[in-house]
């Protein structure tokens, strides 16, 4: 197996896990300075893909030294497949014999169309709206263009067979090691509050600026004594602006855990989203109780009162959030249900097995199966 990725800025220079260097024979990054930029920068970079047909997000990952480093990659080593991760990296030009299989994390475009309906009218709605168009042509084409697609929800695998029927997918669950994430025996803390993820990241952004406008002065109002904590690195000042006595960040951490085993309740506040939220599965299988909108939980297989509690209005996830912190008993219950709910359908050997079957079905479509093998050198 050979890695080949981006750099989020403009050196190569990078970590990469222990975990991937022992399972990988080539490791290849190439610098993208493009993916760390902010302010006037941004705009240039926004500017520059609303003259052209292409995608602001197709821009940003669109690098000729990528190709080339691709292509030499290529030249190494003939390979059974391409795994392809998200679709703005999918009209790069692979080994014409390799299985294409791209890994969709998320239905992109239809991202862009939730976030359109909670943006408010102006110049920005307008940039994304026409944004979102080129990158729903972009994403369409590329699964068009592969051998296989892999979803991680129902609903997603739904979207892309009502536009290609024929489509070759597999719905492969984002999972968990539920080894690595497991409860603690550590008594959880009273009267808290835990958020969680990049916050830089719209639909987290949105989802924790809907908790701390509408729902935490509610929370206040019901439960004076609580505390929110909030994990993630780059907090916006939009966000930084609510932070009080009671409500912290924390930056970002290198070990999420000890965060996750100590709250009363974790929240999951989202109103854009595809997919499926990891920080669900994490929270729950460190026996965390979750409060979760629809969309935060949607395309896991939860049920309300069982594994997590719903709410999508601002005053029901008010009412749920404090219905688990008055009661222990609740809280504990929910835990035990999600870590359950994780050990049956969320761990990643179940996953692993789903996508190498995808894969046998991919590479019939490009030659027989057989074992990556390194070209000699001429």
């Amino acid at each position: 197996m050979s890695l080949l990725a981006f750099a989020q800025g403009a050196s190569a220079d990078v970590e990469v896990a222990p975990e991937i260097r022992e399972r990988c024979e080539e490791i290849v990054i190439v610098p993208n300075e493009y993916r760390r930029i902010a302010g006037r920068r941004k705009r240039t970079l926004q500017l520059r893909s609303l003259l052209s047909n292409r995608s602001f997000e197709r821009v940003v990952h669109e690098r000729s030294d990528f190709q080339t480093a691709l292509d030499g990659l290529c030249e190494r080593t003939i390979f059974d497949v391409v795994q392809i991760e998200h679709c703005f990296m999918a009209h790069y030009r692979f080994p014409p014999t390799a299985a294409r299989v791209l890994d969709e994390h998320n239905v992109e475009y239809d991202i862009r169309s939730r976030t359109l309906a909670v943006v408010r009218p102006g110049a920005r709605k307008a940039y994304d709206y026409l944004n979102h168009l080129k990158l729903r042509a972009e994403e369409q084409r590329s699964w068009r263009d592969v051998d296989a697609l892999a979803v991680t929800s129902p609903r997603d695998e739904a979207m892309i067979r009502s536009e290609f029927p024929d489509a070759r997918t597999a719905v492969i669950p984002n999972a968990v090691d539920t080894e690595f994430f497991s409860p603690g025996s550590k008594r959880r803390e009273p009267d808290t509050i835990v958020f969680f993820g990049t916050l830089s990241y719209y639909p987290n952004h949105d989802g924790l600026l809907f908790f701390l406008r509408d729902v935490m002065p509610l929370v206040r109002r019901l439960h004076p004594s609580v505390r929110l904590q909030i994990v993630g690195a780059s907090p916006p000042a939009e966000l930084r602006r609510f932070e009080a006595a009671d409500v912290r960040f924390t930056g970002f951490v290198d070990d999420l855990r000890p965060y996750l085993e100590r709250p009363s309740v974790i929240i999951a506040p989202l109103r854009i989203g595809g997919g499926t939220r990891l920080k669900i599965l994490e929270a729950m299988a460190m026996g965390a109780p979750v409060v979760s909108t629809s969309i935060g939980a949607e395309g896991l297989a939860v049920t309300h009162r069982r594994d997590v509690r719903l709410a999508d209005t601002a005053d029901a996830f008010a009412a749920e959030v404090v219905r688990v912190l008055r009661d222990d008993a609740l809280g504990a219950e929910l835990g035990s249900a999600g870590r359950r709910l994780v050990e049956k359908s969320y761990d990643w050997r179940a996953s692993a097995r789903a996508l190498e079957a995808l894969y046998r079905r991919a590479i019939p479509a490009r030659g027989p199966v057989g074992q990556a093998e390194t070209v000699p050198a001429s």
